[in-house]
């Protein structure tokens, strides 16, 4: 009976295909171009520090001329009297009276409480109305007259409502306090002064968070003459 000679079957084709040396190529393959965890998180790190140096340095999104106009913002010069002084300023347009008083002028009684006009901590007198400085821009404000905390008193003498709320003991922390101080003058200019609830009605957008809102009202009512 001859013999005849073996013939691969497919499967064992297959399974030689399989082959270590097949296995290596594609190990290799696979690590020559897929980099490891290590190596992806240090090129990007690398990356987005390169990308944030080059927007900050303005190359990245504007051209040079963008990049200069915001360098230089749009300025403006304006002449007001804060306190009976006479001051000629050229300002960012976009710089308020609050920023103009504290930044400028080293006027810091007017305070920067919630910067939206909801707290009345700012408040100041423009032409003897009472205005939220850090709601006003200071370049509107050309020829205006301005008064502040620190232009209440005459020399040693304390304006009478600064007195009033020593009298009464009006304030804890005394943050919000210039701002109640210039809304309450402004108040009795304004002749809103006829009954408590009357100088709570017209104080009430200035916020106290200590709660001296009976105290701040009984001052008002003495340096207005009721008490």
């Amino acid at each position: 009976m001859s013999s005849e000679p073996a013939v691969p079957s497919p499967s064992s084709s297959r399974v030689s295909d399989s082959s270590p040396a097949s296995d290596s190529s594609l190990t290799s393959t696979s690590t020559s171009t897929a980099p490891s965890r290590r190596a992806f998180v240090a090129t990007t790190a690398v990356g987005g520090a390169a990308v944030a140096g080059s927007v900050v340095g303005g190359t990245f999104l504007a051209g040079p001329k963008e990049a200069a106009a915001v360098e230089a913002p749009p300025a403006g010069r304006v002449s007001l009297t804060v306190n009976g002084t006479r001051r000629t300023v050229t300002v960012d347009n976009r710089t308020s009276l609050l920023d103009l008083l504290r930044e400028h002028f080293r006027l810091t009684g007017s305070k920067k409480g919630c910067n939206a006009g909801a707290c009345g901590a700012c408040t100041v007198l423009v032409d003897g109305q009472r205005v939220n400085s850090c709601l006003t821009l200071a370049v509107r404000l050309e020829g205006a007259e301005v008064t502040t905390i620190e232009g209440l008193a005459d020399g040693g003498q304390l304006h009478p409502l600064q007195q009033a709320f020593i009298d009464r003991d009006a304030f804890q922390c005394g943050y919000c306090t210039p701002g109640q101080i210039m809304s309450g003058v402004g108040c009795i200019q304004e002749g809103h002064t006829g009954s408590p609830e009357q100088i709570r009605e017209w104080m009430s957008g200035n916020i106290c968070r200590c709660g001296c809102y009976v105290k701040i009202v009984e001052a008002v009512e003495q340096a207005a003459g009721r008490k």
